[in-house]
């Protein structure tokens, strides 16, 4: 099986099984774990932040952030096809009671700044107002975009000059830095908090990162107890995370070998591929006749794992454990499909 369902599929280094098993650890939740302190400062000057949280996921990371930035009752801004809207099985509401309003950002991403200022709300005796703006870089949903810098330095001052905080769930945001060529420090600078995933194309097993304020991170690290995430000997699983987060130059190998694959998809018939600007290719089989959980059964059956992304498309996203040559492969077995 030529696995392309997520570059959440990938299987540990030899490396990292090492430094799980050798970590020097102690209680995380005492803040006595040397390797999850290691973690989270190295993170913190990675993405150019006073502190950083490790956290055993992206979603709770997500959820960590919203609930630290809000209060109940407040409305979240965000693009309708958000992870935090559409994956996480209605955290925001859930777990931070909070009420959600919606814009739909289209392929820019992230709502303009007139979208913020037309959608915000102001506190009052009827309304709870705004309590968080919440961007996604790269977005999911939308493909795998890399939002621009300058369009998520636009929506967090709109949403700044308003006194509204803003979130960035930033899972693959290193793909994002590097198909932009920026440092990941000018993606995050704009917003109040950043989550990121180590467990995605860096390569980890597990966890991903909170980063911002000292301040803000000092009252996440009380969300996250509040969540069920203190995680006592937690060096055991930072450790490969610190390994992971030396990987960030290779996600260009995997956006090339995204490239090809939807070049090579874009040329069987019947299928149309748009261009990826990094690590997940989306295919539209509407051509092939063929829906999008059709199209994701029979690549299935031939070798290639995919997964269906909406009524006729179908996501393909490249890993560190996908050669070029497994992705010539993916396109002759493919191709067989829609033969």
């Amino acid at each position: 099986m030529i696995d392309l369902r997520s570059d959440t599929v990938t299987m540990p280094s030899d490396a990292m099984r090492d430094a799980a098993r050798d970590a020097d650890v102690g209680d995380d939740v005492y803040g006595d774990d040397p390797t999850v302190n290691e973690l989270e400062a190295r993170a913190a000057d990675l993405v150019g932040t006073e502190d950083a949280l490790y956290v055993p996921t992206g979603t709770m990371g997500n959820q960590i952030a919203a609930r630290t930035h809000t209060q109940r009752g407040q409305e979240i801004l965000v693009d309708d096809q958000a992870h935090v809207v559409k994956w996480e099985l209605g955290g925001l509401a859930q777990l931070s009671g909070l009420q959600v309003r919606t814009v739909d950002c289209g392929e820019r991403a992230v709502p303009t700044p007139e979208q913020v200022r037309t959608n915000l709300v102001a506190e009052d005796l009827h309304r709870p107002g705004t309590g968080l703006l919440s961007l996604e870089n790269t977005h999911n949903s939308r493909g795998g975009v890399a939002v621009p810098v300058e369009h998520v330095e636009a929506a967090a001052e709109a949403a700044h000059a308003h006194d509204v905080p803003v979130h960035l769930d930033g899972a693959r945001v290193f793909n994002a830095a590097i198909a932009l060529d920026v440092d990941p420090k000018e993606l995050v600078e704009p917003v109040d908090s950043v989550m990121f995933c180590l467990s995605k194309g860096l390569g980890a097993p597990v966890g991903s990162i909170v980063a911002g304020t000292e301040e803000f991170v000092a009252r996440a690290r009380r969300t996250r107890k509040l969540l069920g995430g203190g995680m006592r000997q937690a060096g055991i699983i930072a450790a490969p995370g610190l390994l992971a987060l030396d990987n960030v130059d290779r996600l260009a190998d995997d956006h090339a070998n995204a490239q090809a694959l939807a070049d090579g998809l874009d040329d069987l018939p019947g299928l149309s591929v748009a261009d990826p600007d990094t690590n997940i290719v989306v295919v539209d089989s509407e051509g092939a006749g063929m829906t999008g959980d059709a199209f994701a059964e029979a690549c299935t059956e031939a070798g290639v794992g995919c997964g269906a992304f909406g009524e006729h498309t179908t996501r393909f996203c490249t890993n560190w454990d996908v050669s070029r040559e497994d992705v010539d492969a993916a396109v002759d077995r493919i191709a067989r499909v829609v033969a």
